[in-house]
């Protein structure tokens, strides 16, 4: 992947992940039902995806990441 979409993809991680915090950090409403997203599961796969994609950012800047 080139320099431009690995950003695009961390700054939409980043954004996916502040709302889904968002959206898991509200309290529950028993009159609408229960909650079918599992909105903490989702902040957390892409708040690791955006992790992965700055190493990324990190790696194709020049600077080595890992034992090799």
């Amino acid at each position: 992947m080139d320099f431009h979409l690995t950003l695009w993809l961390a700054a939409v991680f980043a954004g996916v992940g502040v709302f889904a915090g968002w959206r898991g950090a509200r309290p529950s409403d028993p009159m609408r039902g229960p909650r079918l997203i599992p909105w903490r599961f989702i902040m957390l796969m892409s708040a690791a995806a955006a992790v992965l994609m700055i190493v990324h950012l990190v790696n194709l800047a020049g600077m080595k990441t890992g034992r090799f």
